[in-house]
């Protein structure tokens, strides 16, 4: 078969095997009004996705670590309650909301969503909510980071509730253990291959000394760390550093979405505790061997799995006319 001919071929097979995880994720999702590609078709135009996109791009012009802030809060919405926008929501009164919980300390570029959320009520008021503007949010954030694109399934509803005590035991840490990892996921009826493609999201972004001092400590350096690399993090965190900005790079190209995240941790080069637990298992291991060896492998999977992930869908809610407060 000639290239440009086996080029056409697997693009085919794969813009196929897209459609029917989309068709999938259209029939299946939330037991109730389904997400689908065509819930917003007659109320509101398709610029809508546009301005979404232009608010990310417009931020990203400014701030190389908008794409990391936008698709951790995905991450972090969607594990706590499903994919109801409840992580933009501002404390209230005597109620404190999941962005202020231990967990959710360092989230940021909240404001991009608030500026999509502006652009997209000048196009059709009341109709599109918080939760979807995210999800088409993050998925433009990897997009325009060099990662894959995909179609956003929509309808998703604004959650009513946000507390901060539940981000505790929802969002597993970067100290967590294999099985506690794949327990979170497993609760949420994401696969253990879904860990360790989403994890891939690691290849943006930056960790603060506190996500990883436990593996530098004075006494002891985790022996899984590459002797250069954890002399090069203790000397980004030495012991009492009290430098709230101080940390490191996820990984080297942290605001190119490629799979670098994956090369480094097969030479003992893995920031987290948690990204080194996805060695301990040998299934999970050859599962990071084939992403280290085939971004384009890597790609595919993990449009698969942010589907899934994007389709945890709360059926029962509103649209927010401002994203920080119910209506």
């Amino acid at each position: 078969m000639a290239p440009a001919m086996a080029e056409a071929a697997a693009s085919s097979r794969s813009r196929s095997h897209l459609d029917l995880v989309v068709l999938m994720l259209v029939l299946l999702v939330g037991g109730g009004e389904a997400l689908s590609l065509d819930y917003y078709t007659k109320s509101c135009p398709q610029e809508a996705e546009a301005a979404v996109a232009a608010a990310v791009k417009q931020a990203m012009a400014k701030d190389r670590t908008v794409p990391a802030g936008l698709l951790r809060l995905h991450f972090h919405d969607c594990f706590v309650r499903g994919c109801d926008g409840s992580v933009l929501l501002d404390s209230s009164g005597n109620i404190s909301a999941e962005k202020d919980g231990p967990p959710n300390a360092s989230l940021h570029a909240f404001y991009v969503i608030d500026n999509a959320k502006a652009a997209v009520e000048a196009l059709c008021p009341g109709v599109v909510s918080c939760a979807d503007i995210l999800a088409l949010a993050a998925r433009d954030a990897v997009a325009l980071s060099g990662g894959p694109s995909w179609v956003v399934p929509v309808g998703r509803r604004d959650g009513r509730v946000s507390l901060a005590s539940e981000t505790t035991t929802a969002l597993p840490g970067p100290t967590a253990s294999f099985d506690q990892l794949k327990q979170a996921f497993h609760g949420r009826g994401l696969s253990t291959k879904d860990l360790v493609v989403l994890s891939g999201g690691h290849t943006l972004g930056f960790a603060h000394c506190s996500s990883f001092q436990n593996r530098i400590q004075q006494q002891g350096v985790d022996p899984a760390l590459h002797p250069s690399f954890a002399a090069t993090l203790r000397r980004s965190c030495p012991p009492n550093n009290t430098a709230r900005a101080a940390g490191s790079a996820l990984d080297p190209t942290s605001s190119s979405f490629d799979n670098t995240y994956y090369r480094m941790l097969l030479t003992g080069r893995g920031l987290l505790s948690s990204d080194e637990a996805l060695l301990t298992h040998p299934k999970t291991r050859a599962q990071i061997s084939l992403y280290a060896a085939s971004q384009p492998a890597f790609f595919r999977d993990f449009v698969d799995s942010m589907l899934r992930m994007s389709g945890l869908n709360n059926v029962a809610g509103e649209v927010r006319a401002n994203c920080r407060r119910v209506n």
